[in-house]
């Protein structure tokens, strides 16, 4: 009952796999279609393949047990304000005598015939099946009969589910998706809006979730670099004196953040990554500017005293006044701004 998830061993990459009710089970009754349709749109929604169960002696009948699923998974795709396409893998059981090159054509048509019959809104009213789904046709013997050839069987189809976002593989279009690290909050808010019935915009719902992930990452690598050792004994050193290279120093550190944070939000919606990282980069820049500060304060110092010392000198070893000065100035400046390095 519900829908339960686990995590494919020995598939890689890492695939999550979701068992949904099926239209004929036993587990809510013939009258609950309710959570059937609000799973189906839980599954179109965040699953690249969908794996269909089709009986074999269903195909080419009108009253198959899977076409009013077909007919649920078509409706709820029209809620999904802009669908990315989903590979339907049909998978034909209890398979006969009868050759799956004769099947599959029957099935397709069967499959075209259901589409055709949902109503759609305007906006794809003439839109073909292809445009919203990639369908693939496999079949297995009945476990029952031929356990042995079923096992072998399930295990080649279960190869095809390796590499299956390659080029070619057997994921559909991989635009869409949300990053691994945020496949949690992303999933959990698709439950929510559908259990409020309310129609699933995944465009918005995508930038809703980068939002909230990428703030998190950011909040996270700030926090890191306020306790970096590194940062701390700089921001120390600083205090009783200027320190040489401070703006490497400085610099170095920043950047080990802000690489680990690109590395965390690289596949986030690239508008809110860019805006979140400039946001961080602000905070990190007023967390520091106290520092810089304080170093250019003693640079400044320095150079004035160095300025005065050396203008003395100058003047006493009888240069003449705007020589010294010249001098003396083009030096001073010189150490401030190496200092400033």
């Amino acid at each position: 009952k519900g829908i339960w998830m686990a995590r494919c061993v020995g598939v890689e990459p890492c695939t999550v796999v979701m068992d949904l009710e099926g239209t004929d089970g036993r587990e809510r009754g013939e009258d609950d279609t309710a959570f059937e349709k609000q799973s189906s749109l839980f599954a179109l929604a965040i699953s690249d393949i969908v794996l269909i169960n089709m009986w074999c002696h269903d195909i080419g009948r009108e009253q198959a047990a899977n076409k009013p699923l077909l007919k649920t998974v078509f409706q709820v795709m029209m809620r999904l304000f802009s669908p990315r396409k989903t590979t339907l893998l049909f998978v034909i059981r209890d398979k006969t005598r009868t050759p799956l090159e004769h099947l599959e054509p029957v099935l397709r048509e069967d499959i075209q015939k259901i589409w055709n019959s949902v109503p759609k809104p305007e906006a794809h009213k003439d839109t073909p099946l292809s445009e919203f789904f990639n369908v693939e046709v496999t079949a297995l013997p009945s476990f029952e009969e031929k356990e042995e050839q079923f096992r072998e069987q399930v295990q080649q189809l279960r190869q095809r589910f390796a590499n299956s976002i390659a080029p070619g593989g057997l994921a559909g279009d991989r635009r869409g998706v949300v990053p691994a690290s945020g496949f949690l909050f992303s999933s959990q808010q698709i439950w929510k809006i559908i259990r409020e019935n309310k129609d699933l915009d995944l465009p918005a719902h995508k930038v809703m979730v980068a939002t909230v992930r990428c703030d998190e990452i950011a909040n996270e690598r700030f926090g890191c670099l306020t306790s970096d050792a590194e940062w701390l004994d700089l921001e120390n050193d600083v205090q009783a004196g200027s320190v040489l290279g401070f703006g490497k120093k400085l610099g170095s550190i920043v950047e080990v953040h802000m690489e680990e944070y690109d590395k965390e939000a690289v596949y986030f919606d690239e508008a809110v990554r860019k805006a979140k990282r400039q946001l961080l980069e602000s905070r990190i820049l007023n967390l520091v500017q106290p520092a810089f500060q304080k170093n250019l304060s003693h640079l400044r110092t320095k150079a004035l005293e160095k300025f005065k010392t050396g203008l003395d000198q100058s003047l006493e070893s009888g240069k003449g006044f705007a020589a010294s000065v010249r001098e003396t100035t083009e030096s001073s400046l010189s150490e401030f701004n190496q200092g400033c390095a």
